[in-house]
């Protein structure tokens, strides 16, 4: 935590020296010591001193200074930093407008030149004064702090990057916090420009892409080698998973995620049936674990970086990246998994990341307390969410197309058990309404025929998945839906797929490329489970340590 500030100014440099010097030797310690010679200056940094998100305690000024007084120094600083306390330092003629200032500028004290000694005139002065500081003063957060509003796509996308990736950060709500509106549009000329993000070196980053905004909080986005043993894209349970598996085994791995790692199980509240934890983690929570495990055993991960294309050069699989560098590679595994599907009702497309989300339950939850939000979907993700998010709402309504939750026997048992949470069954979402935030959702009941708006503050979404293949598209082959074949599912009529190359049938997760696997939510006729995820990545590894073992 900085150390709050207590600023001396006075136009005369040995004044000023010797206020700098008892300052420095009674509070030195407990506080940070400034000094400027104007008002001007004084006021430049106490804007910087703003930017970065610290704070002023008392204010020790000269009254009798050319361009600025002191009183009217301490006028405009008050709206900076309302709470620091204001001492005037005066001659025998200036009394009397120290007096008039206390109740123009909230002054605390006027102090008489001279002030020696300071152990007599100077510090009980002060220190009483501090001592009512600290008791009422709110410490400022020094982290990261994101400024935006919360129907802002790009302010949703960096808080759910950030919360990814666990790293703290303060919102700042520029519809409700005046305060923060002013300090966005102070750093961008007089515009509203967000997300604005402050840092606590002072610097910020203004709606920064994911690459960019990893690269400041220091992620890596860069490959540090140009080839690597195996390639792996997609940072899910599966694309971890394969990473440890790899890396235990003296394999050279590159792990790639377009955005933060965990999939959809990493966003996940609670994950309740993974084997080892009987109380349940946080998807954050084990990614974390299983992220750092792949680091520890020398697994090279690379975030907000997205794969472009992928092409087969003799024996080597090239990978080219977003920023248009490439690397090689000898084995490519595909875990990009799954996403939600997006809605195509009216006004689905509007008001996307504006109170509309895929997912984000963890990410957003928190924002909408006390208020009433809508969930959508019946299997266990959209359960999980709307437990958390039961947390925070005041009331959570689930509206489910089938005549049951489709979720886990014990998070159906607690949907229903949970009076802040109303179910909606056999009911279909109609339109979307909202003048550049969310505000309602038409549904239809689909045995009565019967339509309702649903007024809400948001809407969470966790309908179906669909794989994310489309990297790969026209070179391996996939089902209808885009599932990716591997194995035996390539093999029809007992023939080989289409240009195999080689005299042996495709491995049990190998695609119809040779070299280039596939894992987790994006293979045809895996299991939407975390552990199904880890086990195929386990499985897919072992395949690819044989298949290097050929080349």
């Amino acid at each position: 935590m900085a150390k709050a500030v207590i600023f001396a100014i006075d136009d005369e440099p040995t004044v000023l020296n010797a206020v700098e010097r008892d300052l420095r030797q009674k509070y030195g310690h407990t506080y940070r010591i400034l000094k400027a010679d104007s008002g001007a200056a004084a006021l430049d940094a106490l804007k910087q001193l703003q930017a970065r998100n610290e704070t002023a305690a008392l204010f020790l000024v000269d009254q009798r200074m050319p361009q600025m007084t002191g009183v009217q120094f301490l006028d405009e600083a008050r709206k900076l930093f309302p709470d620091a306390k204001k001492v005037l330092l005066t001659a025998y003629a200036d009394t009397e407008a120290a007096i008039s200032s206390i109740n123009r500028v909230g002054l605390d004290y006027y102090l008489m030149k001279p002030w020696d000694p300071p152990q007599e005139h100077l510090y009980p002065v002060l220190d009483e004064l501090l001592d009512e500081w600290k008791t009422h003063a709110q410490i400022p957060y020094d982290g990261i702090r994101v400024a935006g509003t919360l129907w802002s796509p790009a302010s949703h996308q960096a808080k759910e990057f950030l919360t990814r990736h666990q790293i703290p950060y303060q919102w700042l709500d520029v519809e409700t916090d005046a305060k923060a509106r002013a300090l966005v549009e102070e750093r961008n000329g007089g515009a509203l420009k967000l997300p604005t993000i402050f840092f606590p070196d002072g610097t910020a980053l203004i709606d920064p892409t994911l690459r960019e905004l990893a690269d400041k909080i220091g992620l890596a986005t860069r490959a540090t080698l140009p080839f690597y043993d195996l390639v792996i894209v997609g940072a899910g349970p599966a694309g971890i998973s394969a990473a440890v598996y790899a890396s235990s085994d003296g394999i050279k791995c590159l792990l790639i995620d377009r955005a933060a790692p965990g999939g959809q199980a990493g966003s996940s509240p609670k994950i309740e049936n993974y084997l080892g934890f009987p109380m349940g983690i946080a998807g954050s929570d084990l990614t974390h674990r299983a992220i750092t495990q792949a680091r520890r055993l020398g697994a090279e991960i690379l975030t907000a970086q997205d794969v472009t294309r992928v092409r087969v050069q003799d024996q080597y699989r090239v990978v080219t990246l977003a920023d248009g560098k490439e690397v090689s590679c000898h084995a490519l595994l595909l875990t990009t998994g799954a996403a939600f599907h997006t809605l195509k009702i009216p006004g689905a497309a509007e008001l996307g990341g504006k109170g509309l989300f895929y997912g984000a339950a963890h990410t957003e939850a928190f924002f909408y307390q006390d208020l009433d939000v809508l969930v959508a979907g019946g299997a266990n993700s959209a359960a999980q969410g709307a437990l958390f998010l039961s947390r925070y709402a005041r009331k959570v309504t689930v509206i489910i197309r089938a005549d049951a939750p489709e979720a886990s026997h014990y998070l159906a048992d607690a949907l229903r058990q949970n009076e802040k949470i109303e179910l909606l069954l056999n009911t279909e979402l109609i339109e979307i309404k909202g003048t550049g935030k969310f505000e309602a959702l038409v549904v239809k009941n689909r045995v009565t025929g019967e339509t309702c708006t649903l007024p809400a503050a948001a809407m969470f979404v966790f309908i179906g998945v669909s794989p994310q293949s489309k990297l790969m598209d026209g070179q391996v082959l996939c089902d209808g839906k885009g599932y990716i074949y591997t194995g035996p599912d390539l093999i029809r009529d007992g023939k080989r797929p289409p240009n195999w190359p080689l005299p042996r049938d495709p491995m049990l997760m190998e695609t119809s490329v040779p070299g280039v696997f596939a894992a987790g939510d994006v293979r045809f006729g895996t299991n939407h489970r975390v552990a199904s995820a880890v086990g195929e990545a386990g499985v897919a590894t072992m395949l690819i340590k044989q298949y290097l073992k050929t080349l």
